[in-house]
């Protein structure tokens, strides 16, 4: 299985699955239109990886601001982890913010609270830099 890598644009993060490793990163701005299938090939390579997956698997988010779109993603991919745990492997997530961005940080919450993961969060003094 190949490393998913994709470049950044000013609507969608930089995204860095790589399943050697084991580690997932989600960086940026996660804004992608509805008719955009953004998501759709991350949601697939995840549940390629699922398959055989390290045995541990960490999902790193730092994203600035996301859509609803990609909120809804964003838990299918935190709800998969859950699969992972229910079947002896670990997982781990660190969610990353910005210091001054409580939004960001309340939203990482909510998560932890609807997924049975550990949660790491990482309060940052300096914005994203892709």
């Amino acid at each position: 299985m190949d490393i998913l890598l994709i470049e950044p644009t000013p609507t969608t993060p930089k995204v860095k699955f790589n399943p050697n490793t084991g580690v997932m990163k989600l960086k940026g701005r996660a804004i992608p239109s509805s008719d955009q299938n953004f998501w759709g090939d991350i949601l697939k390579w995840f549940e390629e990886y699922l398959l055989n997956p390290q045995p541990i698997t960490t999902f790193e988010v730092y994203l600035d601001y996301f859509n609803i779109i990609s909120s809804k993603s964003i838990l299918y991919l935190l709800y998969k982890l859950n699969e992972l745990k229910d079947r002896g492997y670990e997982s781990i997530v660190k969610w990353q913010y910005l210091s001054h961005d409580e939004d960001m940080f309340e939203v990482g919450k909510d998560y932890e609270y609807m997924v049975n993961v550990p949660f790491e969060f990482i309060e940052k003094q300096e914005k994203i830099k892709l």
